[in-house]
Formats: structure tokens, sequence, C-alpha cells
């Protein structure tokens, strides 16, 4: 009798905490969430078509140590593009880690909106400087060892095509509560599309059910006030990016819970072009679930 009071109980204590779960991530308004939903979509879109958006993105150039020409002619180490920039724009200078830029004699080249014909490009612990000349804007990335020019174009065709990003119907079963396992100290490999591998800090896993099944997803700290999820499913490469997608999370609250939306899933910067660095999903991050919410595939990249 005991035995069977002790396991009533039990599964009660089950059935409270699922509803009190169910109840947290419970869409009240829909008009209201739909609203703000469609409202993120609009500022995402925004953000992508604006001057630090992908969709301008022109090139990326790997460096050489040494001396790297750049212009676009032929002949150069780096060719920008014809009718954009001169033929013998300038050149580049890696060593010891610090990048120099000079231009070519009589080419008004600007860093930060101010003239610089010979500049550092690139020094540790500083902000790389913008250079501008005409609708060309370029600047110094690293990633892991290597040092590349990030080229911006801000008359790209890609940007003048752009018409938006197909989406799936809202849908407020996928705004779900999601209980935050801490593991304080924790990194996690995250590899690249270039192959390179770097540790990075995850501070937790969140805990959910989705199609009746409870699905963890490591989350990666960038600094900010959200943790960054980056997932694979099985609408990957069919209906969605194949790489994955990414979204953010608010950080967990006293009680151990935070909110996973996957109405706010969105494509990696890979999707729009071919000139970036995008990581993919760590192999415990894919869900062998198809999640239908979100943006869908977009371009051929």
């Amino acid at each position: 009798m005991k035995m069977k009071t002790y396991n009533f109980v039990w599964l009660l204590a089950l059935v409270i905490v699922s509803c009190q779960s169910e109840q947290r991530g419970a869409v009240k308004d829909v008009a209201a969430y739909t609203t703000t939903i469609n409202d993120w979509h609009a500022k995402r879109i925004e953000e992508l078509k604006g001057p630090s958006g992908w969709l301008n993105l022109a090139g990326l150039f790997w460096l050489n140590d040494g001396i790297n020409t750049v212009g676009s002619s032929p002949t150069n180490s780096i060719v920008f593009p014809e009718g954009k920039a001169p033929g013998q724009l300038g050149y580049f200078l890696l060593k010891d880690g610090k990048v120099l830029f000079e231009a070519g004699p009589g080419i008004a080249v600007t860093a930060n909106d101010k003239p610089a014909n010979r500049i550092f490009a690139f020094q540790p612990d500083s902000v790389p400087p913008k250079l501008r000349l005409g609708s060309l804007e370029w600047f110094i990335i690293k990633r892991d060892t290597k040092y590349g020019i990030r080229l911006r174009d801000f008359e790209s065709q890609a940007l003048g095509e752009f018409n938006g990003i197909e989406r799936y119907p809202i849908d407020i079963n996928v705004h779900l509560d999601a209980v935050f396992e801490p593991a304080s100290g924790r990194t996690i490999p995250i590899t690249n599309v270039l192959g390179q591998t770097t540790d990075q800090p995850s501070p937790g896993t969140l805990v959910f059910e989705l199609g009746g099944k409870e699905v963890r997803l490591d989350v990666l700290d960038e600094g900010g006030e959200d943790y960054f999820v980056i997932f694979g499913d099985a609408t990957n490469a069919k209906e969605t990016y194949g790489a994955g997608r990414y979204l953010y999370v608010d950080k967990p609250g006293e009680d151990g819970h935070t909110i996973i939306d996957f109405n706010k899933a969105y494509n990696p910067p890979c999707a729009f072009t071919a000139f970036a660095t995008c990581p993919l999903p760590p192999k415990q991050n894919i869900i062998d679930l198809g999640i239908r919410a979100g943006e869908k595939n977009f371009g051929h990249h």
C-alpha cells in the first residue's frame, strides 16, 4: 500500500511539474506575440540590409606573411572588383601579428572617414579601422592564426536583389520553457566552415520537451545579456539551411528557467554569402526532429 501511495505521489509530482513547464512557456496573447515576432523579423531584415549586414559582402581574402598587393588588376595578390578600385590600389604588409596598409600615390583612401594613405589596418588589442574608397569598405579580421580582408560593396548586386527571407508560419507551440543546467567553467569545441576548431565558453545546457522528446542544447556565452545557440535539425538541407541555424535565448532567471523560441531561429551569414566564416552546430546540438519554425533556406551558398 505504501509503495502504491509513493508511486501515485511521484506521478502526481511529474504531472504538476509538466503543467508548470507548459504554463511557463505558454503564449497567453497570440495577437500580441505574433506582432512581437513580426517586429523582431523586420528588425532582423533591416540589420541584414544595413551597412554591417551580410548582403553587401564582396570578398574575403587571406593574407600571406609579408607584402600582399591589392587592386583590380589580376596581377595583384588580392584582386578587388573591376571598376570599383584602381588597378594598383596599394599593399598590405603582414608582419609580427600586425597589418600595415599603404595606398598607392594619389589614391584617396579613408579610415573611419579620415584620410589614411598609410595606416596600421590591424594591431593586437585594438579595433581594426574601416578603410573606404568609393562604394568599397574593407577591414581586417582574424580567425585563429589567419588574417584576412573582409570586403564590403555598398552597391552590391546581392543587396539590390534582396527581397526578404521566407519563413515558416508563426507557431506558438515552439515558444518553450527550458530548464538551464549550469556547467561552470566548461568549454566545448566549435568548428567553423574553414575547418578551424576552437574551444568556446559553454556555461550550461538548455533542457526542454519538443515533440514528446527531451531535447538538450549546449549554449555559448559571448559575453552579452543572452546565450547563443547553434543547432541543427531534420529540416536542414531540405527546407532550411544545410549547416544549421542560430538563435539567442535570455539568460535564465533565479529559478533556472528561460524561454527558447524557435520562431526566432535564423539563418547563419553563410546562407547569404560565400565570404563568411560561420560556426557549425556541435554534434550534440543536432536534433533528430524537424523544427518547422523560423527562417527557411535562402540563396545558393
